[in-house]
């Protein structure tokens, strides 16, 4: 069946009429036009979402969860597979070291963010020397087997505790006194 263009038109009910409030009793929704009677929320210029009349609103009285990390690393996620296929692709050379800048200047990734964190997803049989901000244990070993290496810097010394710092100063305080 061909249609024509004088016969073209909407699915019923496709289009649906807006409500027209306030048009009359007979309507349904004449006189307050379904706001009910008086009152603040029957004006405009109400923003009252989650105000309860002065009383501490629910949503600050209950205990909150969880925690944001500010100082959190954002890595560049980089998997064997892509890497590989990338090396394949001629865009990355596996006789030259492959650092953050080289995956991008080969496309493989589009920003390095906080540095880029190799993943053992895939399988690389090229022999390459990364240096990279970090590797999953998976990663560092599939990189061994290939006859490459992998070079990333050491994790950063735990913070000391409470009764560390104190010692610490105590013995600062010490030679400062000795050397008096």
């Amino acid at each position: 069946m061909t249609t024509k263009l004088s016969d073209l038109h909407d699915n019923p009910g496709a289009r649906k009429k807006r409500v027209r409030v306030g048009r009359g009793i007979g309507s349904g929704v004449g006189k307050t036009a379904g706001r009910g009677q008086k009152g603040q929320t029957s004006r405009s210029g109400v923003a009252i979402k989650g105000f309860e009349g002065g009383q501490m609103p629910l949503h600050m009285r209950i205990p909150k969860r969880g925690f944001n990390n500010i100082f959190r690393k954002d890595y560049a996620v980089l998997n064997l597979g892509t890497l590989q296929s990338a090396i394949d692709a001629g865009r990355i050379d596996a006789g030259q070291l492959i650092d953050a800048q080289a995956l991008v200047d080969g496309g493989v990734i589009t920003h390095a963010r906080d540095g880029v964190r190799l993943l053992g997803v895939g399988t690389l049989t090229a022999k390459v020397t990364l240096k990279l901000a970090g590797a999953s244990a998976t990663a560092k070993a599939a990189v061994e087997a290939a006859g490459g290496s992998i070079e990333v810097p050491p994790p950063p010394p735990e913070p000391l505790t409470r009764d560390e710092q104190k010692a610490a100063r105590a013995a600062a305080r010490a030679a400062k006194a000795a050397g008096k």
